[in-house]
C-alpha cells in the first residue's frame, strides 16, 4: 500500500501527532488555552508538542512555516474533487481528509467517488484520506468493509468515534467487531482523536489511563478507544514504508455543532463539561503511548 504522507526520509514508519485547529474553536472560559491567534498560536502548540496542524476555520496560517499544516474538505460529486485538491495543493498542505458524500449513494455512486479521490491524489501529489464519519459514504462499517473489497487500494482517516458511538459498537459482541472491521484497520493512514461514549459522540476523560468517571455503565471506553487507536497503528505500521507518517489529530469540538456537552454551572449558565485544550494535549500523550505499545509489539513479534 502507498500513497501514505511522506517526509522522504529512511526512517521506519512513525506517528505525529497535530491538532485540529477547530479544537480551539469556541473554547470555555476556564480552558488552559491562553487565547493566541497567529503566529503565537503556532509556537505555542509546538511548544505545547504539537508537530503540525489540520487547518479548520479557527486558524489562518498567514503563509506561516512555523509547523506543517494539511487540510480538509468535503466532496459531495466527483466533478467537485478538483477544486478541492486544487485549493489545498495551492496552500502548501502537506495531506487531506474527506468527507465523501452523504451516505445515501449507490455503491456505483461510492465507487465515482473514491476513484475521483484516487485519481485527484495522484495527480497533485497530495495523499487523501477518506474519514470514517457519519453522512458520509463510509458512515456504516458493513459498507465501508464492502468498499476496501472493491477498491482496495482506498485510505481512511479514521475517526472511530463515528462508529463507537453512531453504530453503538458495544451492543453486541465488541471484540468481533474488531475483527471485522480490520481491513478498515489495515488502511489507516491518518486519525482524528475523539473519544466516545456508547450514547454520545465526545466523552471526556481525567487521566491517559484510569477509567473515565462518566464511564458508570460496562463499557470502558477509554480502553475501547486505545484498542481501536492500537489496531488502526498497527495496520499503518503494517503496510507502511521509510519516510511514511501516521498524523494523529485531536479534533475535539465545539458545543455549538453539538459534540461538546453542556451543563450548567453553579450560577445556572451552561458550560462545558471540559477543558478541549486540556483534552487533546491526554490524547497526545495517549497516541504516543499506543504507539509505543504497537512498536514494542511489533519488535517482539520478530525477536
Amino acid at each position: 500500500m502507498t500513497n501514505y504522507l511522506n517526509d522522504g526520509s529512511s526512517d521506519p514508519p512513525k506517528l505525529k501527532v497535530y491538532l485540529n485547529t477547530d479544537n480551539l474553536f469556541e473554547l470555555p472560559q476556564h480552558s488552559i488555552w491562553p487565547n493566541l491567534k497567529g503566529d503565537a498560536a503556532l509556537e505555542r502548540l509546538k511548544e505545547d508538542g504539537f508537530e503540525g496542524v489540520q487547518v479548520g476555520g479557527f486558524l489562518n496560517l498567514h503563509n506561516s512555516q512555523i509547523l506543517p499544516h494539511c487540510g480538509l474538505g468535503r466532496i459531495n460529486t466527483p466533478e467537485e474533487t478538483n477544486e478541492v485538491f486544487a485549493q489545498c495543493s495551492e496552500r502548501g498542505d502537506s495531506c487531506i481528509t474527506l468527507h465523501l458524500g452523504w451516505g445515501m449513494e449507490s455503491d456505483s455512486e461510492v465507487d465515482l467517488l473514491v476513484e475521483a479521490t484516487l485519481s485527484a491524489s495522484k495527480k497533485y501529489q497530495l495523499p487523501a484520506f477518506i474519514e470514517t464519519h457519519r453522512a458520509t459514504i463510509t458512515q456504516d462499517m458493513w459498507r465501508t468493509v464492502e468498499l476496501t473489497k472493491r477498491i482496495p487500494e482506498v485510505r481512511f482517516n479514521a475517526d472511530f468515534s463515528h462508529y463507537y458511538c453512531g453504530q453503538e459498537m458495544v451492543y453486541g459482541d465488541f471484540a468481533a467487531k474488531l475483527d471485522f472491521i480490520q481491513p478498515i484497520f489495515d488502511r489507516v493512514g491518518f486519525m482524528h482523536g475523539r473519544i466516545a461514549a456508547p450514547g454520545y459522540m465526545q466523552a471526556p476523560i481525567q487521566n491517559s489511563s484510569d477509567r473515565p468517571l462518566m464511564a458508570v455503565g460496562e463499557p470502558n471506553y477509554l480502553e475501547h478507544f486505545k484498542e481501536m487507536w492500537r489496531r488502526a497503528m498497527k495496520g499503518f505500521k503494517k503496510n507502511a514504508g521509510p519516510g511514511d507518517t501516521l498524523v494523529f489529530s485531536p479534533e475535539l469540538l465545539s458545543s455549538s455543532i453539538y459534540y461538546a456537552r453542556v451543563f450548567p454551572d453553579a450560577h445556572g449558565t451552561l458550560a462545558e463539561e471540559s477543558d478541549r485544550y486540556a483534552q487533546a494535549l491526554l490524547y497526545r500523550d495517549i497516541a504516543l503511548e499506543c504507539f509505543r505499545h504497537v512498536q514494542l509489539s511489533i519488535n517482539d513479534s520478530h525477536e
